[in-house]
């Protein structure tokens, strides 16, 4: 842990440094486009940390809590997040890293589908979606369905526990291994069971 910490401070100026990256690369993120380029650079900055070999990165991208006027408060959101999160993946793809690097994009709740009476979605646990990919990941599929009216679902539900079972099997952790807290309360890694059908 000491070894990687010093590792990170010698060589984060370097890594920050994001204009010795070709045109190409820094367009395919969306840099210098005003809707992408906040939420590229983060991207990009993201694949050249785990070129380093940082072993967990977390990308924070606004506030998608808006229980009001959607469509101003998502409208740019939802168009910096598309070309950025591609890119990532394509890049991982070429440089042969997305086999060894799993990527999870998800919020903490789902949304109502339906739009209230100030303009905005508000907080519905009863469904929500995350996007998987990468490392221990089956790609190019969509598990679950909601109803047609998105109100429950009707095939595929899986808990939050369920997920965070499915990523401890994806990085090769047994989800049911238990551990013991500073306060000697044993716990699992996860509650839940691993969706099989997403898992490569």
């Amino acid at each position: 842990n000491y070894e990687l910490a010093f590792r990170m401070q010698m060589q984060v100026p370097e890594l920050l440094d994001l204009s010795n990256e070709t045109e190409q690369t820094r367009a395919l993120y969306g840099i210098g486009q005003d809707a992408t380029d906040a939420f590229g650079r983060k991207c990009l900055l993201a694949r050249k940390l785990i070129e380093k070999g940082v072993r967990c990165v977390q990308l924070y991208n606004g506030s998608w809590d808006s229980h009001d006027y959607i469509e101003r408060a998502h409208g740019n959101l939802v168009r910096g997040v598309d070309q950025p999160i591609a890119a990532l993946i394509t890049d991982l793809k070429q440089r042969g890293l997305l086999e060894s690097t799993l990527i999870v994009w998800c919020g903490e709740f789902g949304r109502t589908p339906v739009i209230n009476g100030t303009g905005g979605r508000d907080h519905y646990p009863n469904a929500w979606s995350a996007v998987l990919a990468g490392g221990g990941i089956k790609g190019g599929q969509t598990w679950g369905r909601t109803s047609a009216d998105g109100m429950k679902v009707d095939d595929g539900l899986a808990s939050p526990g369920d997920l965070l079972a499915t990523l401890c099997a994806a990085l090769g952790l047994d989800p049911n291994q238990q551990n013991i807290s500073d306060v000697g309360r044993p716990f699992k890694l996860a509650d839940g069971k691993p969706i099989k059908g997403i898992l490569a």
